[in-house]
């Protein structure tokens, strides 16, 4: 290869996605959020678009999927690498699409690039060449250089594509004069992730002179005759025909066969897909409204995408049962207006859905007495559960047939009717929603029932997490080695892709603002936010390897009332708390591990929050303390720099004496008025890790004090 393609090839940038239409990717995420789609249905979709296609086959092909083994197809590779990573690939390629990108534009490529898929099948299948689902890729990907050179080079090869249109002439002659054409560019990327197949070949030589054609391999003759066959390449169709007859030696009649019956499928599959084809003609018209509308829905998928992983944050960071379920109601009211929900847990030993008070206030005490045997199949909330759909006391044959069981869960809600949103996690039982509605607003939420099924969802995760984690604190230290992590790996696996996603988006996003930009602030938050949840994850999945690794250096102060405003400005701390402060000016700055002391100050503070009444009052003290040296302190560490001390006192229900002496123990809990749960040891166990310590200073009054000591020159020690 001369130097100007070599150079050519270098300023290309691989990592770039490929666009895909807004309508195949809108289809995609709707199967891979379906728990009943399979494999073959994602297949379909993937199928018909090249973008798609050339990310999974690459994926399955590489290294760490085993790629000696070379998927050749489609089904292949979705074999190899499972829905969870569709799933992801889907979410990602959705995530990456440019603002700009021209429809129109991507539906000449789509049509001419499944023809010729759909023609280079058939035609295989006419001459018995043994593989037709090799051909129909090899097809499908025989343009895909074009794609690549249009990403990483958009001005000029998408003017390129407006005026050459399919005149392959003209466009190779462009191409040429920039170092490589879209036929090298295809073959070399096939290359870098294919080598046990001649589909590079094949993208390589589709536009070679007829006599060269004459003496290749099979494949080759193939994606060339499917090639000239397509609608777009312009020539007469007795002359496209002659051409099949003479390089395959198929007959007149049989090649009309073959053109007529790719057209009717590639029809076909555009409708089902929502895709009007029909009157294309070229590039530079306008995108037609029916077009736009998919590009806003898949930005709104999108949109609901990530504040659905926000939520999710919230759900694990929850420190425990009754935390997530307050935390699951206080979401559905920012996210779906519902003010009150109804939850039930099952509870495996009993075989039973037990009620769930999440709310301080007295009438919802009788949920909690609430016990629905799974004998009873005819309750709504047990069938909902069994089936794994969401059932509701307002369809037929449902309506006016409702257990006694229901018609007291529906006064319960205190509401004309219920819907019920099933909770499983890893084909386990976790519970039941119940969502008191009126017969109005429940047609109005049925638009909203997958977001609402995918909430449901990350609820149970959340609770599936969070029973998880108890099993190990509860083992004895020698059980507690021999556990499996594989649940929390499989966990952490279906968690931090996305996250990944969305925190590289966030910074393509950031990317495109201007840096006085209002939401720069925003979306740095939430890439932080991203951040602590990957870290909790991390503990979830392998909690024996995790080190305390300080690299942060913060100013406590500024730390503590960022964090404060955080869990404000998302009501997770209620607006009628009062917070005052007592903060030391001269504190020092320090360096510390800031995820583990957020997870610190988030368990403290929100424990003190939920022990309170309504009005409560938090008093957060800091001051910066010398000579602090107890016998509980690390004697190893330095005290030159003295240490910050941080006292959070609360005028809360106070502690029981009973679970006083083992109150920092993992998961012990108290329960005192209006049912404040204190759940101390995951901020013990991080303090600990900073090298400092958490002392209860309370006295037998009313509310909670404590205490938080760490090293200022905590740094110095780990350099």
């Amino acid at each position: 290869m001369e130097e100007p393609s070599i150079q050519r090839f270098n300023r290309i940038q691989t990592s770039k996605n490929l666009p895909s239409l807004p309508h195949i990717l809108l289809k995609l995420i709707e199967l891979c959020h379906s728990e009943e789609s399979q494999l073959n249905d994602l297949a379909q979709i993937i199928n018909v678009d090249t973008s798609l296609s050339a990310k999974v086959m690459k994926m399955a092909n590489s290294s760490y999927y085993g790629g000696s083994k070379g998927a050749t197809s489609i089904e292949q590779a979705l074999s190899i690498l499972g829905k969870n990573t569709i799933k992801d690939i889907a979410i990602g390629q959705a995530f990456s699409q440019e603002a700009d990108t021209a429809v129109i534009e991507l539906k000449v490529f789509w049509r001419h690039s499944l023809m010729c898929a759909v023609l280079s099948r058939l035609i295989a299948t006419k001459i018995l060449y043994p593989s037709p689902d090799e051909a129909f890729l090899a097809g499908l990907l025989h343009d895909i250089g074009k794609l690549v050179l249009w990403v990483n080079f958009p001005k000029e090869y998408a003017e390129l594509f407006r005026s050459a249109q399919f005149r392959p002439d003209l466009i190779l002659a462009e191409e040429a004069l920039h170092g490589a054409t879209h036929c090298d560019v295809g073959a070399w990327l096939i290359r870098r992730w294919s080598r046990q197949s001649f589909m590079a070949d094949a993208v390589l030589y589709h536009h070679e002179p007829l006599d060269r054609i004459q003496d290749a391999l099979p494949l080759i003759k193939i994606i060339y005759v499917g090639n000239i066959l397509c609608p777009e390449t312009g020539q007469d169709k007795t002359f496209k025909f002659h051409i099949a007859q003479n390089i395959l030696g198929l007959e007149m009649s049989e090649v009309k066969e073959i053109t007529l019956e790719a057209e009717q499928e590639v029809r076909a599959t555009a409708r089902s897909i929502g895709l009007d084809i029909e009157t294309l003609v070229g590039y530079g018209r306008e995108v037609p409204e029916i077009d736009l509308k998919k590009q806003e829905d898949l930005i709104k998928e999108l949109q609901d995408i990530a504040l659905f992983q926000g939520t999710f944050q919230n759900l694990l960071e929850a420190p425990d049962e009754d935390s997530i379920l307050q935390t699951a109601q206080q979401s559905l009211d920012i996210l779906f207006d519902i003010k009150r929900a109804l939850f039930f847990l099952y509870e495996s030993e009993s075989h039973v859905l037990v009620g769930k008070s999440v709310s301080s206030n007295k009438q919802d005490d009788m949920i909690n007495q609430v016990t629905i045997p799974f004998q009873k199949e005819k309750s709504l909330l047990i069938k909902s559960l069994l089936s794994g759909d969401p059932l509701d006391s307002y369809s037929d044959p449902i309506k006016d047939k409702h257990t006694i069981i229901d018609e007291q869960i529906i006064r319960l809600a205190a509401d004309e009717g219920i819907l019920c949103l099933p909770m499983t996690a890893y084909k386990q039982y976790m519970g039941v929603i119940v969502l008191g509605l009126t017969e109005s607003r429940f047609s109005n939420l049925t638009a909203k029932m997958r977001p609402l099924r995918l909430f449901a969802k990350q609820a149970a995760l959340a609770l599936y997490a969070n029973g998880y984690k108890q099993s190990q604190a509860q083992a004895v230290p020698s059980e507690r080695q021999r556990i499996p992590s594989n649940l929390g790996r499989k966990v952490a696996y279906e968690i931090n892709t996305p996250l990944s996603i969305i925190k590289n988006y966030l910074a393509v996003l950031r990317g495109k603002l201007s840096e006085d930009e209002t939401c720069q602030a925003e979306i740095g938050i939430i890439k932080e936010e991203i951040d602590s949840v990957a870290l909790i994850i991390s503990e979830l999945a392998e909690p024996s390897q995790l080190q305390v690794q300080p690299k942060d250096i913060l100013d406590l102060n500024t730390f503590i009332s960022n964090l404060i405003s955080r869990l404000q400005e998302a009501f997770i701390l209620a607006p009628d708390i009062k917070v005052d402060w007592e903060l030391d000016s001269l504190l020092p700055k320090m360096m510390t591990d800031k995820n583990k002391l957020k997870q610190v100050f988030w368990n403290l503070i929100m424990n003190a929050a939920q022990a309170m009444p309504e009005e409560g009052n938090l008093n957060i003290r800091t001051r910066h303390v010398f000579n602090y040296i107890t016998a509980k302190m690390d004697a190893s560490i330095d005290s030159t720099w003295g240490h910050a001390e941080v006292t959070l006192t609360d005028n809360g229900f106070g502690l029981v004496e009973p679970v006083k002496p083992s109150l920092f123990e993992p998961h012990v809990t108290y329960k005192g008025a209006g049912q404040a749960k204190l759940r101390l040891g995951i901020a013990y166990k991080h303090v600990k890790e900073l090298k400092g310590i958490l002392t209860d200073e309370s006295d037998n009054q009313k509310g909670v004090s404590f205490k938080i000591i760490i090293p200022v020159a905590y740094s110095q020690q780990q350099s």
